[in-house]
């Protein structure tokens, strides 16, 4: 297949190019710094800016698949300035992609764009499938946007799939990163009481959903990239202790993360007990569906 990215020098991105190259994909990439790109990924890289206008229709045209990651990292504290280029670069950028699926000829047959179960809001102890609705707070709207961005493709006759992302488990970046530290310290421990809800996912197995949904007929419409068996937090701690056979029991206060990281606290004192159901509809295997055993195999890779 033929498939074009954005976002690819990002921890997924990358993971995923380097799939698809192992399937024998054509894989060019659109950035910012494209020969910084070629160079890390050893792609065909062209220069776009999703802020300043639409995608070159020629790296569309002909492709069967585009690939949308890029975004502004929402692991930042919360500024007015933050919120306002976390939204927009994802509003506008998808957009932007959009118009260049317009100009492209012939069009690409599917849009795989990111999204993240964000887009529920927090929901305590509900379980939330693909069917419900969209929630309340700064990034269920900027989900909500995001989404609706991307599903004008389909006005295109462009396939549109849209991948609400949980909690990724790979030690090279992401939330898992972040928690080694402390946790390998033996200072590591449940987050805000530790009930609410973590949708986590392999990192394989969210690439093994991109390829899936690039390759489906079927797979149209919002999936959600987690596991079957979201857990608590408490519950992941003690997983993630034994994974580094460390104590997991200091509570760290929610007032404290607030403190520290102000509204963007509440990626990890809130959460969504995800569940997902379109992927095992469509018939996709996880690869680490065991939180235990997932997590081992993060930390060994």
């Amino acid at each position: 297949m033929r498939v074009t990215l954005t976002g690819a020098t990002g921890l997924i991105g990358g993971r995923l190019v380097r799939a698809l190259q192992a399937r024998g994909d054509e894989v060019t990439v659109l950035s910012r710094a494209p020969a910084r790109a070629t160079r890390a990924l050893g792609v065909t890289a062209e220069e776009w800016d999703p802020a300043r206008g639409p995608a070159p229709a020629g790296a569309l045209a002909g492709r069967d698949a585009v690939v949308h990651l890029a975004g502004e990292r929402v692991d930042q504290r919360w500024t007015d300035a933050a919120r306002t280029k976390i939204l927009e670069s994802r509003a506008a950028g998808t957009r932007h992609l959009v118009d260049g699926l317009r100009a492209a000829d012939p069009r690409p047959g599917v849009l795989v764009s990111s999204s993240a179960v964000g887009y529920y809001g927090s929901r305590g102890d509900e379980v939330v499938d693909e069917s419900a609705a969209a929630g309340d707070g700064f990034l269920a709207d900027v989900c909500a946007v995001w989404e609706r961005e991307a599903a004008a493709a389909e006005e295109l006759g462009v396939r549109v799939v849209r991948v609400r992302t949980g909690v990724v488990l790979d030690r090279e970046g992401g939330a898992l990163a972040s928690m080694l530290t402390p946790f390998r310290l033996g200072v590591g421990g449940p987050v805000a009481g530790g009930r609410q809800y973590i949708p986590w996912i392999h990192a394989d197995d969210l690439v093994g959903i991109y390829l899936a949904a690039i390759d489906g007929p079927g797979w149209s419409g919002p999936v959600n990239a987690t596991s079957p068996e979201p857990v608590t937090n408490r519950a992941f701690s003690r997983a993630l202790g034994r994974a580094l056979r460390r104590p997991a029991v200091l509570p760290i206060p929610g007032a404290a993360l607030r403190l520290l990281y102000g509204d963007m606290a509440e990626i990890v004192t809130s959460g969504q007990r995800a569940v997902p159901r379109r992927p095992l509809e469509l018939g996709y295997a996880y690869r680490h569906p065991d939180l235990d055993e997932a997590l081992r195999d993060a930390l060994r890779h």
